[in-house]
């Protein structure tokens, strides 16, 4: 018999914006409240998970090289449990949920948690020179989220990659920032429903005095207006196109999601949502990162027999505007069925934990709305592209 992957229950913590409120919460200790409150969604005891994978771009604290066994033992979990750290740029997270199903397809776990989290705001500065000594003069100083937030190969960052993208095809500064708007505008009616606090598990955070109970993602900007958008200068480029408006916000967060093959899923008591179907991974032109997720919807389509028309939900990263212009262009994909409940560029884009808060929003979307399929997609940098399907059980 064929094993069956399914998701069960999955919480994150709300979206903090760059340095504000989750700043001085360790990484791993972010990430291990987003695992305890993803067991007790479920009622499953951290002793009957076996294996949790943890996606992570920018490692943060000590403990942080071996995030994915810290957060499984500060969860709960045996110390006969094994743990991952997987990285694949801003796919790390939907690359958890698949390592995770790969664990199980080889039978080397039953039950296991795929989640992760970026914490920026500690990410440490650098003292490049200083190991063997630094000789007479000046020496470099680096900010270690350059080395994530800059194409290796020619350092531009990022958002360079996007304006390239929108000089190869054309899309405009309006185009993006309408996108922008109406990001923000579905973040915030998700908010306002309480469609996004399903999926959120409040953590206390220090304040100066004493604590308080952080509950909603803070990077959302409900009163913004598309006058307000085009007032702001571009970020990358003289003349550019892309500004702080169109392009995802750099956050902090840990999600986490239960995988598990159905059969095991069923023997613990856990109620399934969706099923991991199939995934895909492409390489493109660096240069232009952002096109990662046409390639990877084509071929996961094209391999299933599927068509854009039978997918009743897609899940796109908006690590800029212009990544979802060129979906929506080059596949024909609805924008009334991408993305509705806000993203990147509303709610914040932490790598490690984006991809598992897109599954969350998918599954919910799928079971409120009976739907059946669901893609989640993003662009990745470095050159990359990633698509993963699943269906609602």
């Amino acid at each position: 018999m064929k094993t069956e992957i399914v998701l069960c229950g999955g919480k994150r913590t709300p979206f903090g914006d760059f340095g504000k409120s989750l700043a001085a919460i360790a990484g791993t200790d972010l990430a291990a409240h987003a695992a305890k409150a993803t067991l007790a969604s479920e009622n499953l005891s951290a002793q009957q998970v076996d294996h949790l994978v943890c996606g992570n771009v920018v490692p943060v604290d000590q403990g942080g090289y071996h995030a994915s066994r810290v957060i499984a033992l500060k969860a709960g979990m045996a110390e006969d449990s094994r743990a991952l750290n997987v990285s694949r740029a801003c796919g790390s997270g939907t690359q958890a949920i698949v390592s995770a199903a790969e664990q199980i397809l080889t039978g080397h776990s039953r039950v296991a948690l795929a989640g992760g989290y970026e914490n920026t705001s500690r990410a440490p500065y650098a003292l490049v020179d200083s190991r063997w000594g630094m000789k007479r003069g000046n020496s470099q100083v680096v900010d270690t989220i350059d080395y994530a937030y800059r194409d290796p190969f020619d350092l531009t960052l990022m958002g360079g990659t996007a304006e390239a993208l929108a000089d190869d095809f054309g899309y405009t500064r309006e185009a993006m920032d309408e996108y922008a708007l109406t990001s923000q505008r579905r973040a915030a009616a998700a908010m306002e429903s309480g469609f996004l606090a399903r999926q959120i598990a409040p953590i206390e955070v220090p304040e100066r005095r004493g604590t308080r109970l952080f509950e909603q993602d803070e990077f959302p900007r409900p009163q913004t207006t598309l006058e307000k958008l085009k007032t702001l200068r571009p970020a990358f480029r003289e003349n550019g196109r892309v500004t702080a408006g169109n392009a995802s916000g750099m956050t902090d967060g840990a999600a986490f999601v239960i995988v598990a093959d159905r059969e095991s899923a069923v023997a613990n008591g856990l109620s399934p949502k969706a099923r991991v179907v199939d995934w895909e991974v492409v390489g493109v032109p660096p240069r232009i990162m952002g096109c990662g997720p046409v390639p990877a919807i084509a071929n996961l389509l094209q391999r299933r027999d599927l068509a854009v028309a039978d997918i009743d939900y897609f899940e796109i990263n908006e690590a800029f505007a212009v990544v979802n212009l060129h979906a929506e262009q080059q596949l024909g994909i609805p924008r009334e069925r991408t993305n509705l409940y806000g993203g990147g560029i509303s709610i914040g884009h932490p790598p490690g934990a984006t991809g598992v808060r897109m599954a969350l929003t998918a599954m919910d979307h799928l079971a409120d709305t009976c739907g059946r399929y669901a893609i989640l997609s993003m662009c990745l940098g470095a050159g990359q592209g990633m698509a993963v399907l699943i269906e609602r059980v």
